[in-house]
């Protein structure tokens, strides 16, 4: 279960990227105010397609990060109603400010974590997945390691293209660039290219 608490007076509508593939099982809790209170049709048509639950929280304003104070005061209650379940908490914000809220959680042993937008956390999950199946391809092949895996697993990231890849594959690992290349071929299936 992941809850996001989204600051839309910060991040607006690009921090609700990505909010159509999130899982039934999530909740997104969007704080907003009379300063930040539009939508595009295009996102309004994103979030109506999502699965996750979608919650609304319009906050007064008229202090000094208002927002900011309702927000971590929700993120308390919602970290007290959860103490018996296993949830992840992502606050959606480019606001520096929350990092220490997440620092006085994790002293409390929650894990919250600050990203700039819902899509920034799904790219983060998909490169630690890509990562773990690129070790577990080297390790089964004897081609390298943990930090060898993370190097490949970036410039998969990084390049759009096949040739891409393998050129940057060449200048980190000229000498096992075949079986390198060979062995996350299937991975790179839908990259541009032959």
């Amino acid at each position: 279960m992941k809850y996001y608490l989204v600051d839309y007076e910060n991040v607006k509508t690009e921090g609700l990227l990505g909010i159509e593939d999130l899982a039934a099982s999530d909740t997104v809790h969007i704080f907003y105010s009379e300063n930040a209170d539009k939508l595009t049709f295009d996102m309004l048509q994103m979030i109506m397609r999502s699965k996750a639950k979608i919650l609304y929280q319009k906050v007064g304003v008229g202090h000094k990060n208002a927002l900011d104070f309702q927000l971590s005061s929700y993120l308390g209650y919602l970290i007290r109603d959860n103490a018996e379940k296993s949830c992840e908490y992502f606050i959606v914000s480019k606001d520096n400010g929350y990092e220490a809220l997440a620092a006085f959680w994790k002293e409390h042993d929650v894990e919250v974590r600050v990203i700039g937008g819902i899509s920034t956390q799904m790219q983060e999950e998909m490169e630690k997945e890509l990562q773990s199946w690129v070790e577990a391809a080297l390790t089964k092949n004897n081609l390298g390691n943990a930090d060898d895996a993370a190097v490949i697993t970036k410039i998969i990231m990084s390049y759009k293209t096949k040739q891409g890849i393998n050129n940057a594959l060449q200048k980190k690992f000229p000498e096992g660039v075949k079986e390198i290349y060979r062995t996350i071929k299937p991975l790179i299936a839908n990259k541009k290219g032959k």
